[in-house]
């Protein structure tokens, strides 16, 4: 059987879609590219399995719609995966319905947490075939084309047409153990398109890993990806298995950093394990690991330590807010107190924080927000933080946030198009442009001049930072230029 992994061209004037491994999504300016290692596990497993597998991913290559259609019809795939997300899946929609004029015997199938959410949405919205919910859709999806082939069983978690209607085989489970995953076939997945535009890299090219799936507290309330992975299933490899990917992507890539995207890397004795060997292997000698961490993580000054001796370079936080009834209600079990002291012992081992804030709460008036800027800026100052994204909350379907939102009657609009981070879509004490211009202003945040002065300091101490600081210096204009906005016209 043929199968495309496929991420069709979205033409818009807003920009260029940042979609693939997404947590959140944004038109940009100036994009850059996660390397989808879900997606690309899939093919791994497939080809595996003796499947003809096609890469087709017209986003990250930079292709037209009628470039990527024409490359689509030349390969003839018998079914095509697309992973979507809530703002473009109405695009997606009329993408399958297209891709079914053309070849009405094509199979396909959505994937990502917006189906998750809302199976039922896209099969009356479009010709869909099957919708794969959780986020274990490369095991998923080997097992679909198993049963296509072979007779095998579905698993639960699939939902598929029968007749006129839609039927389901059950609620997802997550129970694949995560070691018995190949080694990622990354030439398969074209590795390189994703390997030099990522701002989270300081050496390229990078790549993607994920050993954990995907965070182990998994429970705020505006995460998307609680939908696919809820933090009671989380799983991760063993330490032994980790390791044996990152000397998989040496022996066989010419790979400089790797960013682990486990929502939250995997702490305590796995942390300790995983550090202790890649320092016994040599690894820490020829890469070096990022990784998402949480403030509450419990690691000590000495984890830290480890942490860097190991080869971790960035670690990101979610600071989310600075106002501790916001941390309260979005359920993410921190303490406005530990942001400072957490991330100087990140610095003080030489580690590299970028933390995450996000504005346009609800209940958060502009006196609350400029609490999460003033922290922001104070962290700069002081050289606590390197970097930073600044993003407006996005009730996400599926999500407790979104929920909450119903309740209440806080949605200004549920035109899914709109959820793209292009205008607050909640309500909120304050007006759009104001909600806008904070993000702006986080973004303006870093630059303080003690931050200034400290980075053309350490740029001049190695070519590799002299680079990585030029190149955020400029993805710094066009972040701010992603957050110019639009008027509401509600």
């Amino acid at each position: 059987m043929k199968i495309a992994i496929g991420y069709p061209p979205l033409e818009s004037k807003k920009g260029i879609p940042l979609l693939a491994q997404n947590r959140q999504f944004q038109w940009a300016r100036d994009p850059w590219n996660a390397y989808p290692v879900v997606p690309a596990s899939a093919a791994t497993l497939l080809k595996e399995a003796n499947h003809d597998v096609v890469w087709l991913d017209g986003i990250a290559s930079g292709q037209s719609f009628k470039e990527w259609f024409k490359d689509f019809k030349r390969e003839k795939p018998d079914l095509v995966m697309i992973e979507t997300k809530t703002p473009v899946v109405k695009k997606h929609w009329q993408i399958i319905n297209q891709l079914k004029r053309q070849a009405p015997k094509l199979i396909t199938v959505l994937v990502g947490d917006h189906v998750t959410a809302l199976p039922k949405e896209s099969f009356e919205n479009s010709k869909v075939d099957y919708v794969l919910t959780g986020g274990d859709y490369d095991f998923l999806l080997l097992n679909l084309t198993n049963h296509l082939t072979r007779k095998e069983k579905l698993e639960p978690g699939i939902w598929l047409r029968q007749g006129e209607g839609v039927k389901n085989t059950g609620k997802f489970l997550l129970r694949h153990d995560l070691d018995v995953l190949p080694s990622i076939n990354r030439d398969l997945s074209q590795w390189q398109l994703y390997a030099y535009k990522n701002s989270n890299y300081s050496r390229t090219p990078g790549t993607y890993t994920m050993f954990g799936r995907d965070c182990w507290w998994g429970r705020c309330t505006f995460c998307s990806w609680t939908t696919l992975y809820p933090g009671a299933k989380y799983r991760a490899m063993s330490p032994k298995r980790a390791l044996d990917e990152i000397g998989h992507i040496l022996d066989h890539y010419p790979v400089k950093e790797i960013m682990d995207d486990s929502g939250t890397f995997p702490t305590g004795d796995w942390l300790r394990e995983f550090c202790q060997g890649m320092i016994k292997r040599g690894y820490n000698q020829k890469i070096k690991i990022d990784c998402n961490m949480r403030f509450n993580a419990g690691l000590s000054q000495k984890d830290y330590h480890l942490m860097e001796r190991a080869g971790f370079r960035f670690v990101l936080y979610g600071l989310e807010s600075a106002n501790q009834k916001t941390l309260d209600r979005i359920n993410k079990n921190l303490k406005v107190e530990q942001i400072t002291s957490v991330a100087l012992m990140a610095k003080k081992a030489g580690l590299w924080p970028h933390v995450t804030a996000m504005v346009g709460y609800p209940w958060e008036t502009k006196k609350d927000a400029m609490r999460t800027l003033r922290l922001a800026r104070e962290l700069f100052q002081k050289g606590y933080v390197d970097t930073l994204q600044a993003t407006v909350v996005i009730p996400y379907p599926g999500t407790p946030l979104f929920e909450e939102c119903r309740r209440n009657e806080w949605l200004k609009t549920e035109d899914w198009e709109r959820y793209d981070m292009k205008e607050p879509v909640m309500k909120t004490p304050m007006g759009d442009e104001e909600i806008m211009g904070l993000v702006r202003g986080l973004y303006a945040s870093i630059w303080t001049p003690q931050f200034v002065a400290r980075k053309l300091k350490e740029g001049f101490t190695s070519y590799d930072r002299f680079r990585y600081y030029l190149r955020l210096g400029l993805k710094f204009f066009s972040k701010r230029m992603d957050f110019v906005g639009q008027r509401s016209s509600l």
